[in-house]
């Protein structure tokens, strides 16, 4: 995301056309607000407004020369560079351009566990940066890859979040999604728009299928920002005894006896996840954030914005 969100002073509410749901009621549009502006302050300064595109047209800054062709607009002639070699040729100028944002909110079944739930901190992000982009102008999709991948279009004007808002409000996480499998046909129905930003928001458990993920986003010459979500209670079990457990997304059960020593083997494996995705993201220059479903959603977007992270 590029420079500080406009803000207005009267977001749009949720009551202005309907409930939301209970994800996103009053106090949490109000919270966005307080957000934005939050980031305005925090990012003044850090970036110049407006983003470059690499199209060439008829913007301000200039880019280029090309030589002059029977039929072009004569007014754009560089009558300096002619004076000096006799050359005629075109003056060619970069166009802004508003940003292309697609935020992917995994939702897989192992996105429901949790106490609170990874899903609902994933969502509540994943409105809240489409909100901050649509203040900012920048045009907005937002896609749930769960079980059936639903999506809204691009949206641009903060108008918009109301739509965003009730979309989210009704993804339930369910069901195996292969994070590749699920990029890659996310980006098959892509349109083929501007470059862009896509936000990935999951839990990533699925090593090789984040780095393909990932991969797969940077091959289609698109910036990437992953975000990861666990739970408390993932990174640090309270399980003790004989017990059952059962996998949320293939079904499949294992019996198990839960002692220190097999939880502290648990601990050591989730950190390793996180250890080799941030080394991965790292070492490819993408933005990469570790979070805990018991953290505010604000704090954690505030965070990253202080960080650099998500000025694009």
């Amino acid at each position: 995301m590029g420079s500080a969100p406009a803000v207005d002073s009267h977001p749009p509410r949720p009551g202005d056309a309907g409930p939301v749901g209970a994800r996103f009621d009053d106090r949490f549009v109000r919270k966005l607000e307080s957000l934005t502006l939050a980031i305005r302050r925090t990012t003044a300064g850090q970036r110049r407004g407006g983003r470059r595109s690499r199209r060439i047209g008829a913007g301000l800054e200039f880019a280029d020369h090309r030589d002059y062709a029977p039929g072009d607009d004569l007014r754009t002639l560089d009558w300096n560079l002619y004076g000096r070699l006799g050359r005629l040729a075109l003056r060619l100028f970069e166009e802004d351009e508003d940003l292309s944002i697609d935020l992917l909110v995994d939702a897989s079944a192992s996105m429901g566990m949790g106490a609170p739930p990874k899903i609902d901190l994933a969502l509540q992000l994943g409105a809240a940066l489409a909100y901050i982009g649509l203040c900012n102008l920048d045009r907005v999709a937002v896609t749930a890859l769960g079980a059936e991948a639903t999506a809204l279009p691009p949206a641009r004007g903060k108008g918009r979040i109301l739509p965003i808002l009730r979309f989210l409000d009704g993804v339930a996480p369910a069901g195996r999604t292969p994070l590749a499998a699920a990029v890659r046909a996310f980006l098959a129905r892509r349109a083929a728009r501007r470059r862009g930003l896509v936000i990935l928001i999951s839990d990533f458990y699925d090593a090789a299928g984040a780095r393909a993920a990932l991969e797969l986003i940077r091959r289609h010459r698109l910036a990437a920002v992953a975000i990861q979500v666990s739970a408390s209670d993932e990174r640090a079990p309270d399980l003790r005894g004989d017990l059952t457990l059962r996998d949320v997304e293939t079904g499949e059960e294992r019996e198990l006896t839960i002692s220190p020593k097999v939880l502290a083997a648990c601990a050591r494996r989730h950190a390793a996840l996180l250890r080799g995705l941030e080394s991965y993201c790292r070492a490819q220059e993408i933005p990469c954030f570790a979070v805990t479903s018991t953290e505010a959603f604000d704090a954690v977007v505030l965070r990253m914005f202080r960080s650099g992270g998500l000025l694009r």
